[in-house]
């Protein structure tokens, strides 16, 4: 494994890349607000001014979500690529997005045409992440199961897809079923967005983002063996079955609660560490963990600066600005190397 690129550097240079989108994604929008203006109420002046209140309650628990998604959905990405060894596995390659997805639809579209009680819980914002997040743990448990049956990371892969093809298929029997103002509902959902979260959910995502961090790094050992092959991992010691476990574990909590908050969020998850490794031309876990995190939110943060479009009350789809963005990237990175790796 090559660690040549100096790992302190890297992480200071996407740290800093981190703090200017963060500045800009704050100072920018609808409202442009200078950057003194910024520092000024960031330091409790100015407490009682528009430019105050937009900070407060806007964009800045919107800045915080960009980076504690990026920084989850990135992980989780590295981890699901070395697990399996497959360049193009994501966060979702188990089926997480599409158990959160099939009970969002179960309670936006059947909620939505039941009772006004079942009207009334469908509209609350926080019944949607708990019906995302209790699909996640769904599918969560089941790969597990699953997982205690098959023997190899290749068999759990074609039953984790096979899972989200199947929940994406009942997906798509609701959405038939359902009205256009019910459907028109759930499809804003799945593109995805990070203006709808506040500091309750921010502590949330926060909170998960600490626990599934120090599992990953608590399993970083496993995930450099896991690189070398499972009999490699084995012949040194590596627990293979409980290490998959503690793998999916911290991916599946992370994934369910940003999912649960912002909507399934495409390309993050599997463009970044691919981005970061072409970068610092390594696979030491130790290095590329904390570098992939740093790095996704802050693909986060610009693509959610480009969505905004500055300047203009307009809002993009979240996702098609990380697929736009997303594509040409990856393709220019495949052309560049002439193969991807893991």
């Amino acid at each position: 494994m090559n660690s040549s690129a100096p790992p302190y550097k890297t992480e200071f240079l996407l740290g800093g890349l981190l703090t200017l989108l963060f500045l800009l994604n704050i100072s920018l929008g609808s409202v442009q607000i200078p950057l003194g203006e910024i520092f000024s109420v960031l330091m409790g002046r100015h407490q009682h001014s528009v430019q105050a209140d937009i900070i407060w309650e806007f964009r800045l628990p919107k800045a915080f979500t960009c980076i504690l998604a990026g920084a989850s959905l990135a992980s989780s990405g590295l981890m699901m690529q070395t697990l399996f060894r497959n360049p193009l596995a994501g966060p979702d390659v188990l089926g997480l997005s599409s158990g959160a997805s099939l009970l969002v639809a179960m309670v936006i579209l059947i909620g939505a045409a039941g009772s006004p009680c079942l009207l009334q819980i469908s509209t609350n914002p926080w019944s949607v992440a708990l019906a995302a997040s209790m699909g996640s743990i769904l599918v969560f448990l089941l790969v597990i199961a699953v997982a205690q049956k098959v023997k190899d990371n290749a068999s759990l892969l074609i039953i984790g897809l096979m899972i989200g093809a199947a929940t994406s298929s009942a997906v798509s029997v609701l959405q038939f079923l359902s009205k256009a103002e019910d459907l028109q509902a759930f499809m804003i959902w799945t593109l995805g967005s990070v203006g709808g979260t506040g500091w309750r959910e921010i502590q949330v995502l926060f909170f998960v983002l600490l626990l599934g961090a120090s599992i990953s790094f608590r399993s970083m050992k496993s995930l450099n063996a896991l690189l070398l092959g499972e009999n490699y991992a084995q012949s040194i010691g590596v627990n293979i079955r409980w290490s998959r476990f503690w793998i999916v574990l911290a991916t599946s909590i992370m994934v369910g609660a940003v999912t649960a908050f912002c909507g399934p969020i495409a390309f993050v998850g599997l463009a970044v560490p691919h981005l970061v490794r072409i970068w610092i031309h390594t696979s030491n876990h130790k290095i590329l963990l904390p570098a992939v995190m740093l790095a996704g939110g802050s693909l986060m943060l610009l693509c959610d600066l480009l969505a905004q479009l500055p300047g203009s009350t307009q809002i993009l789809p979240l996702n098609a600005i990380t697929s736009l963005m997303g594509a040409p990237v990856v393709i220019w990175v495949v052309m560049r190397t002439k193969s991807i790796r893991v």
